[in-house]
Order: structure tokens, then sequence, then C-alpha cells
């Protein structure tokens, strides 16, 4: 993951009600929840900090009603904060212009909702191609730049069909080439695959992580699954009651959670889902035979087989392929019966 900010937010609220932000003021941008209670607001998003790296999957998770689409929203400026700073490659948005904002979100922001919102009077090419024309993309260029997305979301053949004629997966990924058309900087996923049925909802999260490893897009992805979001996550903040409890790897918050909160959202999720070799790996013996090498951030649920089957323990590698330790069958049998593993 690259270590630069794309994206961050600081001490950002967004307050419902009369008066919310002569209200934020007077309690020095730090109301507690009775100050809002006696004044009959709503913290829809209260004082949040956060930092999304370029080309990273950032997933944002709670129950409803925690304030995860607020944020969204307002990251984005599609809501007005109530206060605080959104800063997007050095610049805070909430002192750009509407104008500003209207080219920012047309040429560096793609959305996705839940609500796939195709236009029915357009076919898939038309579709795709709409916020093209909306830039004043010429018909031709147009047209080829949204050709060339239906066939990456993997439609091609499909460009001439209505919505009306395309299952529900399909639909979305119409959705989602259409916010592909522009080529965004920042892409943000409002609950996507929630609609869908499970095995339409996996086949969508397979395509989107597809697609990621081909774009390498900086991403804020919203969701209630965990399940989910451990698929899709480098990092993920869990939100309650419009505050940002705790952020981390997948890892990070199941074998360390801040509150028991976060504790009840993972713990359910087996560890081998979500730890990876090099979390787990012990010291690296140079005179060991081996019988092959493990990527360092190959999750332990998906080696499991092959480091069982094998008599000799896997060398674990980094990113340039040097060896930084060592994992066995007894390991992963540590992992998968839940035993304390320590690297």
């Amino acid at each position: 993951m690259a270590s630069s900010v794309k994206l961050a937010c600081k001490g950002v609220w967004k307050i419902f009600g009369h008066n919310a932000e002569s209200f934020l003021k007077t309690h020095n941008n730090a109301p507690g929840s009775e100050d809002l209670k006696s004044a009959g607001l709503i913290g829809g998003v209260r004082d949040a900090n956060i930092e999304i790296y370029t080309g990273e999957i950032f997933v944002i998770m709670g129950l409803s009603g925690s304030g995860k689409s607020t944020l969204v929203r307002c990251l984005s400026r599609l809501i007005e904060p109530t206060g605080g700073e959104i800063i997007l490659e050095g610049q805070d948005l909430l002192k750009a212009s509407d104008k500003e904002m209207i080219e920012i979100r047309r040429h560096k922001m793609g959305m996705v909702f839940q609500n796939f919102a195709l236009l029915p009077h357009l076919t898939v090419l038309g579709n795709v191609a709409f916020p093209l024309e909306v830039q004043g993309v010429p018909l031709k260029k147009r047209e080829a730049q949204a050709r060339n997305v239906i066939e990456l979301v993997g439609l091609k053949g499909r460009e001439n069909n209505f919505p009306r004629e395309l299952s529900g997966g399909q639909q979305q990924r119409v959705g989602i080439a259409r916010s592909l058309a522009v080529e965004p900087e920042l892409w943000f996923l409002d609950e996507p695959f929630s609609a869908l049925d499970p095995l339409i909802r996996r086949e969508m999260q397979d395509e989107f992580i597809r697609l990621q490893n081909v774009l390498n897009k900086t991403i804020v992805f919203i969701t209630h699954d965990f399940d989910e979001a451990i698929r899709l996550a480098d990092r993920i903040a869990i939100m309650k009651d419009g505050k940002i409890i705790q952020i981390g790897t997948p890892a990070e918050l199941v074998m360390n959670p801040a509150t028991e909160y976060v504790a009840e959202f993972t713990r359910h999720i087996p560890r081998a889902k979500v730890l990876t070799a090099g979390l787990v790996k012990e010291a690296f013996d140079e005179n060991a035979q081996t019988a092959g090498n493990i990527q360092f951030n190959e999750v332990i649920a998906d080696i499991a087989d092959k480091v069982e089957q094998s008599s000799k323990p896997f060398a674990v590698v980094d990113t340039e392929g040097k060896s930084i330790g060592l994992i066995s069958r007894k390991r992963v049998l540590d992992v998968l019966v839940g035993r304390e593993v320590t690297a």
C-alpha cells in the first residue's frame, strides 16, 4: 500500500437540526451526547478523523444508523458537513466553490450506490457514456471510452441492451462501468452489492477485486457486512452512533478489538480468514528445506490445504521475493483450531 494520503477528514461533524453550525461553535467543536440531546439535535457524524491512502480499499462499516453513509456523503460533499476539514490532495473541499466541486466530481470522483439508478431509456452503452456526455466529450470518443469499460466489467456484447433486459448483477456492472468511465482517482461505493442475492453478491465481490487489481483506484467502500469487509479491505473503520470507534486492518480488528462493540462485530469471523502468512510466520532458518514460497500477505484460509499437505515448511517471502520467515503445517493447524500463535 502506498503511504501518500489521498483523502483525509479532520474533525468532521454532521449535525442535523436547527442552528447546527452555531451550536457546534458554541460548544468548541466538541459537544457531547447530552449536549446534542438537550438541543434536540442529531449527530449523524461526530468528530470523524480519517486518512485514506492512495491505492487502498478503505471500508467504512457499522450497523444501520451508525453514520457510515452520512460520512461518505460528507466526504464527497453530496451533503454539507457542519464542521471540520475534508482534504483531497491538499485541497480543503469545504472551501471549494460549487463550480469547483462540480468539476472535481466530474473528473476525480466516481460513485456507485445500492440503487443502480440506471436511465431506463438508454442502452448499456448510453448509460455508461452518459457522464462523458455531461462533460462534453465528443460522441465518438465517449463511446469508445464507454466500450472499453463495458468490456472491463465483463459486459461486452451487451452494449445495445436496455437495463430491463439485464439481471441485477449485470445492472450493477453497468453502474460500476458508468462510474469508471470518467476514470476517477477516488471511487466511492455505498453498499453497492447489498441488494443482490448471495451468489451474485459473491460474484460481484470477486469482480470488484479483479477490477481493483487492474485499476489500482483509491476506494472508499461502505458495508454493514463484516465478511464482505474482510474480503475487500486493506483497512476498516467501524462506526457507531456517528463516531469512528476503531480503524485497523481486518486482522487488527479481529485480534485486538478496541471495544466490546468491535469485538461483537468480529466475534464469529474465523481467524484463518484474516490472519496472513506474514503475521503468523516463524523465524527463518537458512538450513531448512522448504516446499516452496508463500507471499507474506496470503491469507491462511487460502493456503491451508497446500501447507497441510506438505511435510516441509514453506518460505514466507516479501514483495521482493526475500525470505522473511517460515510457515509449517503445525502453524497453520494452530490457526485453524484457534490456538494462540505468536511470531
